[in-house]
């Protein structure tokens, strides 16, 4: 037999954490990834996840349809406060939740490496404008 406990009974204030955390915890609950959700809810997977990021926030019609889909309160996703996702009672996460977890952290890993290359090339030429406008003076 399946028992099931709320999230918000493990950590009772989801509030210290943004909307997009909250977005992001509610997936791995369900066990969706990020394509999924984006498809079911008719956006850009780029969209949901400026939305996980923080980056950007979703109208309040996506926003109720998002909890819908996630079984949480719109209030849960948007305070922390509310109905939050289900958990299994040792409130460990799913096989599947955990590999939509490392799945997004590796994209995340992947992108911090991409803008770490973007930002040392905007140094590297900062560096080389910098030196070649020092020598000429």
């Amino acid at each position: 037999m399946n028992t099931f406990t709320r999230m918000d009974k493990f950590f009772p204030d989801a509030s210290d954490d943004t909307l997009g955390g909250r977005l992001s915890s509610a997936r791995d609950a369900v066990g969706v990834s990020l394509a999924d959700l984006a498809n079911q809810l008719g956006v850009r997977h780029e969209t949901l996840q400026a939305w996980e990021a923080d980056r950007a926030e979703p109208r309040p019609s996506r926003l109720v349809n998002l909890a819908g889909i996630l079984g949480v309160s719109p209030m849960w996703l948007m305070t922390g406060q509310g109905e939050g996702p289900v958990y299994g009672t040792s409130g460990a996460l799913s096989i599947e939740a955990m590999q939509n977890h490392l799945l997004r952290m590796r994209d995340l890993h992947n992108e911090s490496g991409r803008l770490i290359s973007i930002l040392q090339r905007q140094v590297d030429e900062l560096q080389r404008t910098g030196r070649h406008e020092h020598g000429a003076n």
